[in-house]
């Protein structure tokens, strides 16, 4: 059973089950101030639990929680705070933190879809050289949670996230060379990046020989963005 309709919801088609609720339905903008946004998810998640007893509950939260600069974000509070609810609800639960899924479609303010259209459209682009992102195709958060569901022990947090950081020079170089398009930046010697600790899933790209960075961030790109 899945809930949701987002991208990664719609990853999830392929791994649906009876007996497993995926719960990938809520706030999903790390800057949303309203209030109605949070308790819509808050309403959503407890119902859920409540008429869906015995079944083990997935549900999608965030790698922004290791984000110094969204410590204190509503988006941040809230997201642990539905951790807390299934931690304390769910008898049988798997709490996966997702970084950037990168996909088909998806909300326009994600940033691979903003650069994208910025480099598409000719539109200068301001970069700052020390920031990075940590970036993952969809198809693996799939194929990734499905190993979990099958062969991890429940009950725990797991990051789900490629075992390295990109740079925002990286990506948008990378981007600009599959669109043939150059990308107009602004250059700033500002930013910064945080670590997520893989060690969980790490496996999963090297038996998939997914471990080289570059080769990875362009096979990302071409995937989904490649006329």
């Amino acid at each position: 059973m899945i809930i949701g309709n987002g991208l990664i919801a719609k990853s999830l088609y392929s791994i649906d089950s009876e007996d497993i609720l995926f719960f990938a339905s809520g706030v999903s903008n790390s800057l949303e101030t309203r209030d109605s946004e949070f308790m819509r998810e808050h309403t959503l998640l407890t119902n859920t639990i409540e008429n869906n007893p015995g079944k083990k509950f997935v549900y999608f939260s965030t790698c922004s929680i290791y984000d110094s600069s969204k410590n204190n974000s509503r988006y941040v509070t809230h997201k642990l705070k539905m951790e807390q609810i299934i931690a304390d609800s769910c008898d049988h639960y798997y709490i996966l933190r997702i970084s950037n899924a990168v996909g088909k479609g998806g909300n326009p303010n994600l940033l691979i879809n903003y650069l994208v259209q910025a480099i598409e459209n000719e539109t200068k682009i301001t970069v700052h050289t020390n920031a990075t992102r940590n970036l993952i195709d969809v198809s693996d958060v799939s194929a990734i949670t499905h190993e979990i569901v099958e062969k991890f022990r429940p009950n725990q947090i797991i990051n789900l996230a490629y075992s390295q950081n990109f740079s925002i020079i990286e990506i948008t170089q990378t981007i600009s060379d599959v669109l043939q398009t150059e990308a107009i930046l602004h250059l700033e010697n500002e930013g910064s990046g945080y670590e997520i600790e893989v060690s969980k899933i790490e496996s999963y790209f090297t038996k998939n020989n997914l471990n080289d960075k570059l080769k990875y961030l362009r096979n990302l790109i071409s995937k989904y963005y490649q006329k």
